[in-house]
Parts: structure tokens; sequence; C-alpha cells
């Protein structure tokens, strides 16, 4: 198993606001990003920043003066780059990149259809930030996805079995207003009984929008810390199943991730007896 590298403390002061020009620095310098366990550890913390200011969106003012980002890690530091830029980014700028960062950035922009803005200097980069236009004059209003009664079908208990089972299949998470309706929902029924489930999800067609995934994350640990004795979940297609195998790697939990409901249950019944001799 890939073990995490970096610890809170490397973190700390990586990532600040800047409120009056609306920008949001984050520091790679003289870090080492050496797998994808460290990556994932490095962007849940950007996001979990974010998460506390209470703004959306930001300018992205990033620093990669002697930053190392490994190949093994390059991947995941790609992917997690882009997803949180979708969510939250009014305009990206990056500087004082090594050539070999510089070379990768480039090829990924070549590759991923974004402009990388790389910048030699750190004065350089906030003027280009500050010729950008803000998005925040818009409030933004997210359209509610699904109602009560989409919702109450897709939530069975099985008292025998002590499973708690949520259909998720076909659905899509666009934004954390439609996190927030479906977990609200969650923790109420599950809340009425009075006590912890075994979690068989249903993940079957599931997308998780980028712009869902910082508040889906909180409110999935959430509802497991307050009534979950172990979660399964099956079917969850490819880029589902990458991105909650990814967040797995540096949010402590298990994926579980199974084929069919079939190998879920099998899982859960394995739990249930490990659960038995401690």
């Amino acid at each position: 198993m890939t073990k995490q590298t970096l610890t809170a403390a490397d973190l700390e002061g990586r990532v600040q606001f800047h409120h009056d020009t609306q920008i949001m620095e984050v520091s790679f310098q003289n870090c080492t990003l050496a797998n994808s366990v460290d990556v994932n550890f490095f962007y849940d913390h950007i996001e979990q920043q974010i998460a506390q200011t209470g703004e959306s969106l930001w300018f992205f003012l990033v620093n990669y003066c002697e930053a190392r980002i490994d190949n093994s890690a390059w991947f995941a530091f790609s992917r997690r780059g882009k997803e949180l830029n979708l969510a939250h980014s009014m305009g990206s700028v990056r500087f004082d990149a090594s050539e070999i960062t510089r070379r990768q950035i480039e090829r990924d922009a070549g590759t991923e259809a974004f402009d990388p803005n790389l910048f030699y200097d750190r004065e350089s980069a906030i003027e280009r930030l500050k010729s950008l236009p803000s998005k925040r004059r818009t409030k933004v209003v997210h359209k509610h996805s699904f109602t009560l009664s989409d919702l109450k079908w897709r939530l069975e208990f099985m008292p025998q079995e002590q499973i708690m089972y949520a259909d998720f299949s076909g659905m899509s998470f666009e934004h954390s207003t439609d996190v927030n309706d479906v977990y609200d929902f969650i923790e109420s029924e599950v809340g009425k009984t009075g006590q912890k489930w075994y979690f068989l999800v249903n993940y079957d067609g599931t997308r998780i929008q980028s712009p869902a995934w910082v508040q889906y994350a909180a409110r999935g640990k959430r509802l497991n810390e307050a009534f979950s004795l172990g979660s399964v979940r099956y079917a969850p297609g490819s880029e589902t199943e990458a991105d909650i195998r990814r967040r797995a790697e540096s949010q402590d939990f298990r994926p579980n991730i199974r084929n069919t409901r079939e190998e879920a249950l099998e899982r859960i019944a394995e739990m249930k007896a490990e659960a038995a001799h401690t």
C-alpha cells in the first residue's frame, strides 16, 4: 500500500486567502508530492480551506518554486487540479515552475484544453489575475435536481440484515445543493430509526460533478460517522469509482467497491463476521 509522506504540519500556511483581491494563493514551494496519496491529501486540505471561507469562487495563484511532483503522482495531480479549477476557480495562474514541472504542465495543457498561464515571477502572475473579471457579482442560485418523491423510493431499510440500501443509480449530483438535499433526506430517515446500519450503496451510472465533490465528501463522512456500521458500494462506473478510490487514499477509509450487488452483500457479511470477532 502506498504510504503518505506529507503531514498536516507540512501543509500549514500553504493556503492563504487575499480577500481584497479575491485571490487564493497556494504554495507548493519546496514541497515533494511523492505519490497520489500525497496529492489527494494536499487537495483535500485546499478544498477544506475553501469551504471554511464561505466563498465558492476565487482567483488561483499557485507557487511552484522548487516543487517536485513525482511521475507516479502526475495523473492524480492533474485530475484533482482540474476538478478544483472547475468547481472554484475564476482564473488560475502559476509561477516559478521548474523546467521539468513547466514542461509537464504544458503537456497537460495541450491534452486537457486549458491555458497553463505560467509566469516566471509572482508579481507578473498577480497582475494577470487582476486583469480578469470577477464572477462573484452574480449570485449563484442552484436549481434543485431532486424532489422528495425522487428520493423516497431510493432508500430502503432491511432490519433483519441491519442494512440500509441507498440507490444512487442514474443520479447526477451537479452541485452542493443536490448533495445537501439528498443527505438531509437520508440523515432524517436514518435518524428516525434510532440505530446504526450497514450501508449498501448502488452507484450504477452515478455522476458526482466537480462542483459537488467537496460537499459530497463532507456529508458522506458525517453520515458514516453518525450512523454507519460499515459501507459497501457497487457498480460505480469507471469515473466515479476512480474518484472514490482517489479520495479514499487520503481520507483514511476503505472504499469497499464491488462490481455487483451480490458481491457487495458478501462483503457486508464478511464485515459482520469481522465485527463479531473483535
